[in-house]
């Protein structure tokens, strides 16, 4: 039995779990949901919500386990990776430490932001920045380069 095989077996089971929870759920009605709920008990939408949670899990698993084994098979890919990875942080830190400013910020609800969360509020404000503007660029330069090219 191969790997394929066993995920769409394992992928068909969650998917029916799943749909007898909700089926469960839909008997139960709104209501009964609603008083159990507010009396603290969970119990009905537990099962669901344990399903939706092995799945999630599941998928991050493979997915992360699939990513890394492309990117430790191609050692070309590995390195494109790694140096783009190297320029994200670079404009991070040059975000962080040149551009952004801590300051003590009360809020809404009566906290306090402290000085290094505005700060880095501020330096991921300054990344998002940097990036539209590195986008644009490259889009104006790349349409620009192919309409010289006709």
């Amino acid at each position: 039995m191969n790997f394929h095989k066993i995920i769409r077996i394992v992928a068909g089971l969650l998917g029916l779990a799943g749909i007898i929870f909700l089926v469960l759920l839909i008997s139960k009605g709104d209501d009964a949901i609603k008083s159990a709920a507010a009396a603290g008990d969970t119990s009905t939408v537990d099962p669901m919500a344990f399903v939706a949670y092995i799945t999630l899990a599941l998928i991050l698993f493979f997915v992360l386990f699939f990513v890394l084994k492309a990117l430790f098979t191609n050692t070309a890919t590995l390195k494109k990776t790694l140096v783009n990875v190297g320029a994200f942080l670079l404009l991070f830190l040059i975000a962080y430490f040149v551009f952004a400013q801590g300051v003590e910020t009360p809020m809404r609800d009566g906290e306090l932001l402290s000085a290094s969360g505005s700060k880095m509020v501020g330096a991921g404000l300054y990344l998002f920045y940097f990036l539209i503007v590195i986008a644009a660029v490259l889009m104006v330069f790349s349409g620009a380069g192919k309409f010289l090219k006709k």
